[in-house]
């Protein structure tokens, strides 16, 4: 509770951040957690499996916004994660949006590694 460490991003050299307890459960103060680096895993992971999908169906996407939120309970571990993605898909329907969205929420790799936890979804068409 009271430790502290590092993460770097060697593969990237992007960085190295700050983590601790107190950012994790608490009060990040500019440091970061394993819950935040999953969810910008998740939604990064999420919005390449999503604008591939519907490319490959013929409708490339202008833009994606996604955000993944993940739920952390001290004593019990990750509990959710939450994506939402607001799309720019000219002349595709709601419908078929969110049934692609909903494939990349299935299928990607990163969905695929968190299989043992609940991953709900909120899609918005712009």
């Amino acid at each position: 509770m009271e430790g502290a460490g590092r993460v770097t991003l060697d593969s990237s050299g992007l960085g190295t951040y700050d983590v601790t307890w107190a950012s994790r459960a608490e009060d990040p103060q500019g440091r970061t957690s394993p819950e935040e680096l999953i969810a910008a895993a998740h939604s990064a992971c999420y919005s390449m499996a999503l604008s591939h999908a519907l490319a490959q169906a013929g409708s490339p996407p202008e833009a994606l916004d996604t955000t993944a939120d993940v739920t952390f309970q001290p004593g019990k571990g990750i509990t959710g994660i939450h994506l939402s993605v607001r799309g720019v898909v000219p002349g595709l329907s709601v419908e078929r949006f969110t049934e692609a969205a909903e494939g990349a929420k299935a299928n990607c790799p990163v969905s695929k590694a968190l299989t043992g936890t609940t991953i709900t979804l909120e899609v918005t068409l712009a």
